[in-house]
């Protein structure tokens, strides 16, 4: 019986570790065309954001660039996914994006291409991040929602838009994140 209990803790402890690199293994573009993945970033913590350039929440860039440029050192990385699925908020090319976020924000953090994060053509970082298997599951609501990301690659958190990257809850669960080793 003792075999079967071992085998099987081992097992959930593999299928939890196979589940938490499938998030750097999933595909995505560059926000100049590039595949890629997350695999670059295994090991960081990761605040994953859907953004938009025309929106209320538009400031935000601000204050995830100040985290970034906070915590980069300590193993944090800001990732933006543009999104133009609320209200057309997010309606140019990629190329124009980059350069206002460049321009405006002066952001150093990745950029990715645009994605949907909702409905039939939800990106599969979305999936993984808020679909049915999530600790978070659920639509995402608007622009600006925050997923953090440890550095076994478990999703730790969710922030709904309304919760800004520089909010205390948000910077104690990134303090907490990079202290765990």
């Amino acid at each position: 019986m003792k075999k079967f209990l071992l085998l099987g803790a081992f097992l959930l402890l593999q299928a939890a570790a196979v589940q938490a690199d499938g998030l750097y293994n999933i595909p995505v573009k560059t926000i100049d065309g590039q595949d890629a993945t997350l695999a670059p970033y295994k090991g960081k913590v990761m605040l994953i954001c859907n953004v938009a350039s025309h929106c209320g929440t538009t400031p935000q860039y601000k204050p995830l660039e100040a985290e970034y440029e906070k915590y980069r050192d300590q193993g944090f990385i800001a990732l933006a996914f543009p999104c133009n699925q609320f209200k057309g908020q997010e309606p140019g090319s990629n190329e124009e994006i980059q350069k206002f976020c460049t321009e405006m924000y002066h952001t150093k953090f990745p950029l990715f291409s645009k994605i949907d994060v909702n409905g039939p053509e939800r990106s599969p970082l979305y999936e993984e991040l808020a679909g049915p298997k999530s600790p978070y599951p659920g639509d995402i609501k608007w622009n600006f929602t925050k997923f953090l990301v440890g550095r076994d690659g478990k999703i730790l958190a969710r922030f709904e838009p309304k919760t800004t990257p520089d909010d205390p809850e948000v910077v104690k669960a990134i303090e907490d994140a990079l202290a765990a080793k």
